[in-house]
């Protein structure tokens, strides 16, 4: 979607317009919430805050997880998506300096492939395409929400759109709008977790390796290092390592950047050349303590972060908006108030506690690998040991990474 395509369905009239749906954030977990409720008959608004440009152009890639993909495929935008996405059929982990690697193959679970790496932009403009024809979905881009008023049958939002106030009534608002989401400050929702000792730099190169069909999860006594495939034999990589470290790595001119790089990944990707600026942000983990209120709903990382690693903070907010899809739905068929907590908190039931697991095997794995103390060094390896001899145990790993494993949304069964 461009620019003016987006300026089009802002509407700046000055009289109140009513909605189902409010959703603040117009990134992928907020978008794909709205194509998810396209054909719903609910009317929908999104209020993004940040310019078109520069939210859909964010240097970045996920792993999209299987269920992911089965998730997008069946909000009919994945076979738009596939042709520029990388592939992965196998998944590599390793401890640092220990010969003992654990390889998972697609024929584990007997799929094509394991995941695929989507860049930001190629997500967020097929989703913005996918709802551009919609009449009950609609922009306000750049926006910003300056209050809400939660009262007993709706809520009152106001909203700056060019200077000009406007004010919407919502059945229902949606907080889309990231980690530090003024919506979940707005009516006091606390969390829960901490932040890490480290930082992530991340960044992508092209590589000659005769092949790129393959992730590898490489952790290091300072920290994890992830690297996904790319079309055009390039990779996202994120660099884990202890603040000042991650700083420094950062900093390094490109010569030393590179000879690091090359050696922290043990030569499986052959010459290596930079071909993105890098950027580094810290880890936390967060959980909100709710993931409700009246009249509002928390998803993606306005509700809960995890650790970069295994690639799952996307997938998560994915999860999370085809549960509150499907809650939202049925609630609106039955005659419900979508907006009511007894509604709510069926999604709430649904994805806090799953959430949970992830969290807690993100931050546990980080702990157990990210360190040099001997007993946990036995107990880790000895855990890659249990994995590459139990075949059970290796199906298992690879389906609670790819997703298979929790609560199906009804949209895939």
């Amino acid at each position: 979607m461009t620019v003016d395509q987006l300026s089009s369905s802002i509407s700046l009239s000055n009289h109140t317009a009513d909605y189902d749906l409010t959703i603040v954030g117009g990134g992928i977990v907020g978008t794909t919430l709205a194509t998810a409720l396209k054909t719903s008959g609910l009317k929908i608004v999104i209020i993004e805050a940040q310019v078109q440009v520069k939210f859909s152009s964010k240097p970045q890639a996920y792993a999209l997880s299987l269920l992911s993909v089965r998730i997008l495929d069946a909000i009919g935008i994945w076979e738009k998506i596939l042709p520029k996405v990388g592939k992965f059929n196998s998944i590599r982990l390793s401890d640092a300096d220990y010969p003992q690697v654990v390889e998972f193959q697609k024929t584990d679970i007997g799929k094509d492939y394991l995941g695929y790496v989507g860049e930001h932009q190629v997500l967020l403009e097929t989703l913005q395409t996918a709802i551009a024809d919609s009449s009950e979905i609609r922009w306000l881009c750049p926006a910003e929400v300056i209050a809400v008023d939660y009262q007993d049958t709706e809520a009152v939002i106001k909203v700056e759109v060019e200077g000009q106030l406007q004010q919407i009534r919502s059945k229902l608002v949606i907080g889309a709008d990231g980690a530090r989401s003024p919506i979940r400050l707005g009516v006091g929702i606390k969390t829960q977790g901490w932040k890490y000792w480290q930082s992530c730099v991340t960044f992508t190169v092209k590589h000659n390796a005769p092949s790129n069909d393959m992730a590898f999860e490489r952790f290091w006594y300072s920290g994890p290092m992830g690297i996904l495939p790319l079309p055009g034999n390039r990779c996202q990589i994120v660099w884990t390592a202890p603040h000042d470290q991650a700083k420094t790595i950062k900093e390094l001119d490109e010569t030393e950047f590179l000879s690091q790089l090359q050696r922290r990944t043990g030569g499986l990707l052959g010459e290596l050349e930079l071909v993105s600026d890098r950027f580094i942000f810290p880890v936390q983990l967060m959980q909100s303590e709710r993931y409700t209120d009246h009249r509002l709903a928390l998803v993606g990382d306005a509700a809960h972060c995890c650790h970069p690693l295994g690639g799952q903070g996307l997938n998560l907010g994915i999860r999370d908006v085809a549960a509150l899809a499907e809650v939202l739905q049925k609630a609106h068929q039955q005659g419900e108030d979508i907006g009511s907590l007894k509604v709510l908190k069926r999604y709430e039931r649904w994805r806090r506690n799953e959430n949970w697991v992830i969290l807690g095997f993100t931050d546990f794995l980080n702990r157990l690998f990210s360190n040099q103390w001997w007993l946990l060094m036995i107990l880790r390896r000895l855990g890659l040991w249990l994995i590459n001899t139990f075949p059970l145990v290796k199906r298992f790993s690879l389906q609670l990474m790819t997703g298979l494993l929790g609560k199906m949304p009804q949209l895939l069964r």
